[in-house]
Protein backbone atom coordinates (compact mmCIF):
# COMPACT_ATOMS: atom_id res chain seq x y z
CA UNK A 1 0.00 0.00 0.00
CA UNK A 2 2.81 2.29 1.20
CA UNK A 3 4.64 1.46 -2.35
CA UNK A 4 1.13 2.14 -3.79
CA UNK A 5 0.80 5.68 -2.24
CA UNK A 6 4.44 6.45 -2.83
CA UNK A 7 3.82 5.87 -6.68
CA UNK A 8 0.71 7.93 -6.94
CA UNK A 9 2.33 10.95 -5.46
CA UNK A 10 5.45 10.40 -7.95
CA UNK A 11 3.48 10.28 -10.84
CA UNK A 12 1.31 13.42 -9.83
CA UNK A 13 4.45 15.41 -9.22
CA UNK A 14 6.05 14.08 -12.57
CA UNK A 15 2.68 15.16 -14.32
CA UNK A 16 1.81 18.31 -13.28
CA UNK A 17 5.46 19.72 -12.11
CA UNK A 18 6.99 19.18 -15.15
CA UNK A 19 4.33 21.56 -17.26
CA UNK A 20 4.21 24.29 -14.82
CA UNK A 21 8.11 24.54 -16.04
CA UNK A 22 7.70 24.19 -19.19
CA UNK A 23 6.83 27.54 -21.03
CA UNK A 24 6.98 29.79 -23.88
CA UNK A 25 6.97 33.59 -21.95
CA UNK A 26 10.30 34.57 -19.87
CA UNK A 27 11.58 37.97 -18.31
CA UNK A 28 15.30 38.61 -18.05
CA UNK A 29 16.48 41.79 -15.97
CA UNK A 30 19.60 44.03 -16.63
CA UNK A 31 21.87 46.77 -14.79
CA UNK A 32 23.79 49.57 -16.05
CA UNK A 33 27.17 48.62 -16.29
CA UNK A 34 29.63 48.14 -19.97
CA UNK A 35 29.47 44.73 -19.73
CA UNK A 36 25.42 44.37 -19.48
CA UNK A 37 24.50 47.51 -21.67
CA UNK A 38 24.56 45.45 -24.65
CA UNK A 39 20.84 43.69 -23.68
CA UNK A 40 19.75 47.39 -24.16
CA UNK A 41 20.50 47.25 -27.89
CA UNK A 42 19.39 43.76 -28.06
CA UNK A 43 16.25 44.55 -26.75
CA UNK A 44 15.54 48.36 -28.85
CA UNK A 45 17.16 46.27 -31.73
CA UNK A 46 14.82 43.69 -32.11
CA UNK A 47 17.40 41.08 -32.27
CA UNK A 48 16.26 39.28 -29.02
CA UNK A 49 12.92 39.16 -30.25
CA UNK A 50 13.79 37.48 -33.57
CA UNK A 51 15.71 34.43 -31.65
CA UNK A 52 12.91 34.26 -29.19
CA UNK A 53 10.69 34.11 -32.34
CA UNK A 54 12.97 31.31 -34.11
CA UNK A 55 12.25 29.33 -31.57
CA UNK A 56 8.74 30.10 -30.62
CA UNK A 57 8.86 31.59 -27.43
CA UNK A 58 8.82 35.24 -25.79
CA UNK A 59 11.68 36.77 -24.28
CA UNK A 60 11.13 40.47 -22.18
CA UNK A 61 14.15 42.01 -21.27
CA UNK A 62 14.17 44.52 -18.52
CA UNK A 63 15.86 47.20 -17.25
CA UNK A 64 16.26 48.07 -13.18
CA UNK A 65 18.05 51.09 -12.36
CA UNK A 66 19.30 49.48 -8.55
CA UNK A 67 21.61 46.55 -9.25
CA UNK A 68 21.08 44.73 -6.32
CA UNK A 69 17.50 45.19 -6.10
CA UNK A 70 17.74 43.41 -9.53
CA UNK A 71 19.05 40.38 -8.25
CA UNK A 72 16.81 40.33 -5.32
CA UNK A 73 13.75 40.17 -7.78
CA UNK A 74 15.40 37.52 -9.48
CA UNK A 75 16.25 35.21 -6.29
CA UNK A 76 12.21 35.84 -5.33
CA UNK A 77 11.24 34.31 -8.94
CA UNK A 78 10.15 37.74 -10.53
CA UNK A 79 12.87 37.09 -13.31
CA UNK A 80 14.20 33.93 -15.35
CA UNK A 81 17.53 35.54 -15.65
CA UNK A 82 19.43 38.88 -14.64
CA UNK A 83 22.92 40.30 -14.64
CA UNK A 84 25.21 39.84 -12.13
CA UNK A 85 28.61 38.94 -11.02
CA UNK A 86 30.20 35.71 -10.53
CA UNK A 87 30.01 36.66 -6.41
CA UNK A 88 26.76 38.19 -5.98
CA UNK A 89 25.40 35.26 -7.83
CA UNK A 90 27.11 32.68 -5.19
CA UNK A 91 26.21 34.95 -2.27
CA UNK A 92 22.54 36.00 -3.35
CA UNK A 93 20.78 33.31 -5.10
CA UNK A 94 22.63 30.25 -4.26
CA UNK A 95 22.59 31.50 -0.80
CA UNK A 96 18.93 31.94 -1.21
CA UNK A 97 18.39 28.32 -2.26
CA UNK A 98 18.07 29.04 -5.49
CA UNK A 99 19.68 26.87 -7.98
CA UNK A 100 21.23 29.68 -10.28
CA UNK A 101 23.55 28.88 -13.73
CA UNK A 102 25.85 30.91 -15.29
CA UNK A 103 24.89 30.41 -18.89
CA UNK A 104 26.87 33.05 -20.63
CA UNK A 105 30.36 34.12 -19.44
CA UNK A 106 30.53 37.78 -20.92
CA UNK A 107 33.61 39.10 -19.82
CA UNK A 108 35.73 40.06 -16.53
CA UNK A 109 36.63 43.10 -14.98
CA UNK A 110 39.83 44.52 -15.95
CA UNK A 111 39.87 47.70 -14.21
CA UNK A 112 36.34 48.70 -14.88
CA UNK A 113 36.41 47.96 -10.77
CA UNK A 114 38.08 50.57 -8.73
CA UNK A 115 39.20 52.55 -5.79
CA UNK A 116 39.05 56.36 -5.61
CA UNK A 117 40.89 58.34 -2.81
CA UNK A 118 40.26 62.02 -2.93
CA UNK A 119 43.19 63.97 -2.27
CA UNK A 120 45.57 61.34 -1.79
CA UNK A 121 47.33 59.37 -4.49
CA UNK A 122 48.66 55.88 -2.71
CA UNK A 123 46.39 52.89 -1.42
CA UNK A 124 48.13 53.09 2.10
CA UNK A 125 46.53 56.42 2.58
CA UNK A 126 43.15 54.50 2.57
CA UNK A 127 44.03 53.45 6.46
CA UNK A 128 41.63 55.61 8.87
CA UNK A 129 39.27 56.54 5.86
CA UNK A 130 35.30 55.50 5.42
CA UNK A 131 35.28 53.82 2.32
CA UNK A 132 31.58 54.00 0.60
CA UNK A 133 30.43 51.02 -1.54
CA UNK A 134 28.04 48.61 -1.85
CA UNK A 135 28.47 46.42 0.80
CA UNK A 136 28.99 43.20 0.57
CA UNK A 137 29.12 43.09 -3.37
CA UNK A 138 32.20 42.96 -5.97
CA UNK A 139 33.31 46.22 -4.65
CA UNK A 140 33.66 45.07 -0.99
CA UNK A 141 35.87 42.05 -2.16
CA UNK A 142 37.95 44.21 -4.05
CA UNK A 143 38.50 46.17 -1.41
CA UNK A 144 39.57 43.93 0.74
CA UNK A 145 41.97 42.29 -2.26
CA UNK A 146 43.40 45.86 -2.09
CA UNK A 147 43.71 45.68 1.25
CA UNK A 148 45.38 42.57 0.81
CA UNK A 149 47.74 43.66 -1.37
CA UNK A 150 49.30 46.43 1.21
CA UNK A 151 49.27 44.54 4.31
CA UNK A 152 45.84 46.19 5.72
CA UNK A 153 42.56 44.79 7.51
CA UNK A 154 38.84 45.81 6.37
CA UNK A 155 39.56 46.45 10.07
CA UNK A 156 41.82 49.35 9.16
CA UNK A 157 38.96 51.28 7.48
CA UNK A 158 35.84 51.71 7.96
CA UNK A 159 32.78 50.74 5.38
CA UNK A 160 29.39 52.45 4.55
CA UNK A 161 27.03 50.92 2.53
CA UNK A 162 25.90 52.74 -0.18
CA UNK A 163 23.56 52.34 -3.27
CA UNK A 164 25.42 52.14 -6.71
CA UNK A 165 22.15 54.57 -7.48
CA UNK A 166 23.49 57.27 -5.36
CA UNK A 167 27.42 56.82 -5.49
CA UNK A 168 28.01 59.47 -7.31
CA UNK A 169 26.33 62.07 -5.86
CA UNK A 170 27.70 61.08 -1.77
CA UNK A 171 31.11 60.86 -3.61
CA UNK A 172 30.24 64.93 -4.33
CA UNK A 173 29.61 65.77 -1.14
CA UNK A 174 32.33 67.01 1.51
CA UNK A 175 32.61 64.50 3.91
CA UNK A 176 32.96 61.45 1.46
CA UNK A 177 36.80 60.95 0.73
CA UNK A 178 36.94 57.29 -0.54
CA UNK A 179 35.09 55.06 -2.87
CA UNK A 180 34.81 51.73 -4.10
CA UNK A 181 32.39 51.18 -7.54
CA UNK A 182 32.20 50.27 -10.83
CA UNK A 183 31.98 51.17 -14.01
CA UNK A 184 30.39 54.07 -15.23
CA UNK A 185 30.22 55.27 -12.14
CA UNK A 186 34.19 54.94 -11.50
CA UNK A 187 34.86 56.93 -14.96
CA UNK A 188 32.00 60.12 -13.90
CA UNK A 189 33.69 59.88 -10.57
CA UNK A 190 37.62 59.66 -10.97
CA UNK A 191 37.16 62.27 -13.51
CA UNK A 192 35.81 64.75 -10.46
CA UNK A 193 38.56 67.42 -8.85
CA UNK A 194 41.28 65.80 -6.38
CA UNK A 195 40.34 62.35 -7.28
CA UNK A 196 42.85 59.62 -7.89
CA UNK A 197 42.19 55.84 -8.63
CA UNK A 198 44.74 53.73 -6.58
CA UNK A 199 43.72 50.30 -7.15
CA UNK A 200 41.55 48.80 -10.21
CA UNK A 201 40.19 45.02 -10.91
CA UNK A 202 43.41 44.92 -13.58
CA UNK A 203 45.51 43.80 -10.67
CA UNK A 204 42.86 40.89 -9.92
CA UNK A 205 41.88 39.60 -13.53
CA UNK A 206 39.50 37.39 -14.05
CA UNK A 207 38.38 37.69 -11.25
CA UNK A 208 35.19 39.74 -11.40
CA UNK A 209 33.09 37.96 -13.77
CA UNK A 210 30.04 39.44 -15.65
CA UNK A 211 27.45 37.06 -15.94
CA UNK A 212 23.98 36.19 -17.43
CA UNK A 213 22.27 33.81 -14.99
CA UNK A 214 19.16 31.65 -15.08
CA UNK A 215 17.20 29.66 -12.95
CA UNK A 216 18.51 26.17 -13.75
CA UNK A 217 15.18 24.45 -13.45
CA UNK A 218 13.47 27.28 -15.60
CA UNK A 219 16.79 26.38 -18.17
CA UNK A 220 16.61 22.53 -17.95
CA UNK A 221 12.52 22.50 -18.42
CA UNK A 222 13.32 25.04 -21.28
CA UNK A 223 16.40 24.69 -23.20
CA UNK A 224 14.79 26.90 -26.15
CA UNK A 225 15.12 29.59 -23.57
CA UNK A 226 18.73 29.07 -23.55
CA UNK A 227 19.50 28.93 -27.07
CA UNK A 228 17.38 31.86 -28.39
CA UNK A 229 19.23 34.16 -25.34
CA UNK A 230 22.37 33.08 -26.03
CA UNK A 231 21.79 33.38 -29.56
CA UNK A 232 21.20 36.70 -29.61
CA UNK A 233 23.89 37.84 -27.00
CA UNK A 234 26.44 36.55 -29.66
CA UNK A 235 24.88 38.37 -32.46
CA UNK A 236 24.23 41.49 -30.20
CA UNK A 237 28.40 41.44 -29.78
CA UNK A 238 29.13 40.77 -33.26
CA UNK A 239 27.41 43.64 -34.10
CA UNK A 240 28.70 46.38 -31.83
CA UNK A 241 32.28 45.14 -32.43
CA UNK A 242 34.93 47.06 -34.53
CA UNK A 243 35.43 50.06 -36.48
CA UNK A 244 32.61 50.45 -38.28
CA UNK A 245 30.10 53.34 -38.88
CA UNK A 246 26.98 50.97 -37.61
CA UNK A 247 29.13 49.32 -34.87
CA UNK A 248 30.06 52.71 -33.75
CA UNK A 249 26.57 54.16 -33.96
CA UNK A 250 25.52 51.21 -31.78
CA UNK A 251 28.35 51.99 -29.25
CA UNK A 252 27.31 55.47 -29.33
CA UNK A 253 23.23 54.29 -28.40
CA UNK A 254 24.85 52.27 -25.28
CA UNK A 255 27.46 55.48 -24.50
CA UNK A 256 24.28 57.40 -24.19
CA UNK A 257 21.78 54.89 -22.31
CA UNK A 258 24.74 54.79 -19.70
CA UNK A 259 25.25 58.27 -19.38
CA UNK A 260 28.55 59.14 -21.17
CA UNK A 261 29.24 59.15 -25.23
CA UNK A 262 30.90 56.72 -27.67
CA UNK A 263 34.44 57.62 -26.54
CA UNK A 264 33.75 57.00 -22.73
CA UNK A 265 31.87 54.14 -23.27
CA UNK A 266 34.55 52.86 -25.57
CA UNK A 267 36.74 53.94 -22.59
CA UNK A 268 34.94 51.81 -20.41
CA UNK A 269 35.55 48.22 -22.78
CA UNK A 270 39.03 48.78 -23.13
CA UNK A 271 39.03 48.35 -19.63
CA UNK A 272 37.28 44.92 -20.40
CA UNK A 273 37.68 41.56 -20.76
CA UNK A 274 34.63 41.04 -23.49
CA UNK A 275 34.07 37.71 -24.81
CA UNK A 276 33.21 38.65 -28.20
CA UNK A 277 33.86 35.00 -29.46
CA UNK A 278 31.57 32.41 -27.95
CA UNK A 279 34.60 30.26 -28.21
CA UNK A 280 36.71 32.60 -25.85
CA UNK A 281 33.91 32.40 -23.40
CA UNK A 282 34.08 28.45 -23.26
CA UNK A 283 37.69 28.49 -23.15
CA UNK A 284 37.51 30.76 -19.77
CA UNK A 285 34.79 28.76 -18.27
CA UNK A 286 36.82 25.54 -18.75
CA UNK A 287 39.74 27.26 -17.62
CA UNK A 288 40.87 25.26 -13.93
CA UNK A 289 41.58 28.91 -13.01
CA UNK A 290 37.67 29.47 -12.73
CA UNK A 291 37.39 26.52 -10.01
CA UNK A 292 40.47 28.51 -8.16
CA UNK A 293 38.64 31.76 -8.44
CA UNK A 294 34.99 30.65 -7.24
CA UNK A 295 36.92 29.34 -4.18
CA UNK A 296 38.49 32.39 -3.48
CA UNK A 297 35.32 34.16 -3.51
CA UNK A 298 33.78 32.02 -1.43
CA UNK A 299 36.23 31.83 1.42
CA UNK A 300 35.70 35.82 1.41
CA UNK A 301 31.98 35.38 1.41
CA UNK A 302 31.92 32.61 4.14
CA UNK A 303 34.25 35.34 6.11
CA UNK A 304 31.89 38.06 6.13
CA UNK A 305 28.52 36.24 6.56
CA UNK A 306 27.32 35.67 3.07
CA UNK A 307 26.68 32.41 2.96
CA UNK A 308 24.34 32.27 5.48
CA UNK A 309 23.95 32.36 9.09
CA UNK A 310 23.98 28.24 9.37
CA UNK A 311 27.16 27.89 7.03
CA UNK A 312 29.49 26.23 8.95
CA UNK A 313 32.34 26.73 6.06
CA UNK A 314 33.03 28.20 2.52
CA UNK A 315 31.88 24.94 1.39
CA UNK A 316 28.23 25.10 2.49
CA UNK A 317 27.54 25.65 -1.16
CA UNK A 318 28.14 23.32 -4.44
CA UNK A 319 29.54 25.84 -6.93
CA UNK A 320 30.21 23.34 -10.33
CA UNK A 321 32.29 23.90 -12.55
CA UNK A 322 33.69 21.96 -15.97
CA UNK A 323 36.88 21.64 -13.98
CA UNK A 324 35.02 20.02 -10.73
CA UNK A 325 32.54 21.01 -8.23
CA UNK A 326 34.21 23.64 -5.04
CA UNK A 327 32.04 22.60 -1.96
CA UNK A 328 29.18 20.30 -1.12
CA UNK A 329 28.91 17.91 -4.16
CA UNK A 330 25.03 17.16 -2.64
CA UNK A 331 24.18 20.93 -2.53
CA UNK A 332 25.02 22.33 -5.61
CA UNK A 333 23.30 25.94 -6.29
CA UNK A 334 25.77 27.31 -8.62
CA UNK A 335 26.47 25.95 -12.14
CA UNK A 336 28.93 27.25 -14.90
CA UNK A 337 27.39 25.83 -17.71
CA UNK A 338 29.24 26.06 -20.76
CA UNK A 339 27.15 23.83 -23.06
CA UNK A 340 24.83 26.50 -24.83
CA UNK A 341 28.07 29.11 -25.27
CA UNK A 342 29.73 25.75 -26.98
CA UNK A 343 26.19 25.39 -29.17
CA UNK A 344 27.27 29.53 -30.43
CA UNK A 345 30.82 28.46 -31.04
CA UNK A 346 30.01 25.20 -33.07
CA UNK A 347 26.91 27.04 -35.28
CA UNK A 348 24.87 24.92 -33.69
CA UNK A 349 21.70 27.66 -32.70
Amino acid sequence: MKHSIKFLLLTFVFLFSTPVLAKDSFKVCWSIYVGWMPWDYGKNSGIVKKWADKYGISIDVVQINDYIESINQYTAGAYDGCTMTNMDALTIPAAGGVDSTALIVGDFSNGNDGIVLKGKKNLKDIKGQTVNLVELSVSHYLLARALDSVNLKEKDVKVVNTSDADMVAVYGTKGTTAVTTWNPLLSEITAMPHSHKVYDSSQIPGEIIDLMVVNTKTLKANPKFGKALTGAWYEILSNMKGSSASAKKIRAQLGKASGTDLKGYDAQLATTEMFYSAADAVKFTNSPKLKQTMKNVAEFSFAHGLLGDTAKSAEVIGIETPAGVFGDAKNIKFRFNPSYMKMAADGKL
